[in-house]
């Protein structure tokens, strides 16, 4: 008697075909162009020789700029070649937060409608940008994170910061990372300042609430690894929040430093000086830049 291939078996090479080529056929437009920088090379590499160079890396954190289209496209591209060459890699995100997990997971496991999982999960605006992510990790029977606090929880630290969170039930304090939350004074803080032009916002605790994500994402993934060992992690977000290694992946050095992590910074060739190779050592290990045609 003939065994029956299970349809996850049939589909997945589908979905794990390369996002843009099949993006840039169904809307007639030329493919994208980009390339993608091993810093510790210089050299120039593909998706499939960077998904090879992450067998020892546990974690891969993917910095993008949430509107760039293609660095959606390449993100769906990777995750697809890592599942496909490490099996159950797991997709961590900044776009949904960690009080809605069970929302993710009953979405995954095709319990609820599409429409009830954007609306109860609260995806973001563009979340057409990370559908395909999604749909690939549930084709693919992976696992989703919820990696970010919820909005209720930075609100609160912007207007009366970290402290305040203290002040929160138990029942919400396990949707948080452990108190007291690290500032990350530094450089980290240098450059936030630097990106909102020399100011502090006054009595606004904008920074504190940038390392309650930046710790919030961070412990999400450690604790993601420790229930999980062995299984590989994409973890996307703004590149602020990990470029220079800064960010996620310093938090992520202290709530597991035995983790193996390697990060990505994906940005537009009008974003920086794309000729100028020498700095990219200093943002990341792996470095997409994006050409942007010109009218």
């Amino acid at each position: 008697m003939k065994k029956r291939i299970p349809i996850i078996f049939i589909l997945l090479p589908f979905f794990l075909l390369c996002p843009i080529a099949i993006w840039a056929q169904q809307t007639g437009q030329a493919t994208p162009a980009y390339e993608i920088f091993d810093t510790k090379t210089g050299k120039t590499i593909s998706t499939d020789e960077l998904v090879k160079a992450l067998k020892k890396v546990d974690v891969l954190v993917f910095g993008e700029e949430h509107n760039d289209s293609t660095g959606h496209l390449l993100e769906a591209e990777i995750l697809g070649k890592m599942i496909r060459s490490y099996p159950s890699t797991a997709l961590s995100l900044e776009m949904f937060s960690t009080d809605v997990q069970p929302v993710i997971n009953e979405y995954l496991l095709a319990l609820i409608s599409e429409k009830n999982f954007i609306k109860e999960a609260k995806a973001w605006n563009n979340y057409k940008d990370y559908k395909p992510l999604i749909e690939l990790a549930k084709t693919a029977h992976t696992d989703v994170i919820g990696a970010n606090a919820a909005t209720r929880y930075s609100n609160a630290v912007s207007m009366a910061g970290l402290d305040k969170l203290k002040d929160f039930p138990a029942a919400s304090k396990s949707f948080l990372p452990p108190l007291p939350v690290d500032t990350a004074a530094g450089r980290y803080h240098d450059k936030f300042i630097e990106t909102l032009g020399g100011h502090d916002m006054g009595s606004m605790k904008i920074y504190q609430t940038q390392n309650l994500w930046d710790a919030s994402m961070a412990w999400s993934v450690a604790k993601y690894a420790k229930l999980n060992p062995g299984r590989k992690i994409l973890q996307l977000n703004g590149r602020f929040h990990s470029d220079e290694r800064l960010g996620i992946v310093a938090q992520l050095k202290k709530y597991a430093p035995n983790l193996s992590v390697a990060n990505i910074s994906c940005f537009s060739a009008e974003s920086a000086d794309a000729k100028d190779t020498a700095k990219y050592a200093g943002i990341a290990d792996y470095v997409i830049v994006i050409s942007q045609a010109k009218p």
